[in-house]
């Protein structure tokens, strides 16, 4: 409980309406969105890049040179920052994001690190979206474990079920991560682990000694509650625009800053101070700034 907690801001996620949503798409836009968030206390800067092109911006790009453009923005803006890049794709072509992850040379990358038919229904009994298999089989989380291996990128390992979590384990047990476990525990996904505090213990009991967590919330404002005991069982803080569009009040967050400063006051009311970047490396066991 002691140790401090390390604060990750998911700027922007993936397919966000921009022209509904406060959700930065531009290089300048991310850098200033990312300093609003690195002076409330966010350490790490999970990115997902957008495509640049006018009207394009609710679509994700993979050209490496729109990541590098993004990346160069908010490490300019936020000095000593640690950046952590998306890498999520359906199918087996992974050049998009190796490509990006070569290009700029992330802190960290998140590695999906297995499988999920990705559900969601309407009250009227129909789907939201077609039933869709967000596909993450062993040869392509391997895939990617060697270039960020190569590049000393260390994985964060994001789990949107038990299964996956244990996965974790054997993917240490047979070494396939080499080094230092990092773990997101994906809450609130319909099809996935709910957003219910009472099934983090079980979840902690289960992640490899020695890793450390962080839970990501999808959700509205019971996200909260979600964090809060996170932050109570001494794992590191994620929130931000990707996640979660609301403050613990139920009002809708104007901001990533505003987030993250909800987020570490939540983290000092249960007794956890906020770790500095340089702090946070240490933590993580990244490589040296």
């Amino acid at each position: 409980m002691a140790e401090k907690a390390v604060i990750s801001c998911a700027l922007t996620g993936v397919l966000t309406d921009p022209d509904k949503f406060p959700v930065p798409v531009t290089p300048g836009q991310m850098a200033q969105s990312a300093k609003e968030a690195f002076d409330a206390g966010a350490a790490i800067m999970h990115i997902h890049v957008r495509n640049q092109e006018e009207g394009m911006g609710r679509f994700p790009s993979w050209d490496a040179d729109d990541a590098e453009a993004v990346c160069d923005a908010i490490r300019a803006a936020c000095p000593g920052v640690i950046l952590n890049m998306t890498t999520g794709v359906i199918g087996d072509d992974i050049s998009g994001p190796v490509a990006c992850l070569e290009r700029v040379k992330p802190e960290m990358a998140a590695l999906n690190a297995g499988s999920l038919n990705y559900l969601r229904a309407r009250s009227n009994g129909t789907w939201a979206w077609p039933p869709m298999l967000f596909d993450n089989p062993v040869s392509k989380i391997e895939q990617f474990i060697e270039v960020m291996h190569k590049h000393e990128i260390l994985p964060e390992c994001e789990c949107f079920d038990t299964g996956i979590v244990r996965s974790v384990g054997l993917f240490k047990k047979v070494g396939m991560l080499k080094h230092h476990v990092d773990l997101s525990l994906v809450m609130g996904v319909a099809s996935g682990m709910p957003a219910k505090p009472a099934w983090l213990p079980l979840l902690v009991d289960e992640i490899p000694e020695g890793a450390t967590w962080q839970v990501i919330g999808i959700g509205r404002q019971e996200v909260w509650e979600l964090h809060r005991k996170a932050a109570e069982l001494g794992g590191n803080l994620r929130t931000g625009l990707e996640d979660t569009f609301y403050l613990p009040s139920g009002e809708r967050a104007s901001s990533n800053g505003a987030l993250i400063e909800a987020m570490a006051t939540l983290a000092r009311e249960v007794g956890r101070e906020i770790a500095s970047p340089q702090e946070a490396r240490k933590i993580l066991g990244l490589r040296a700034e």
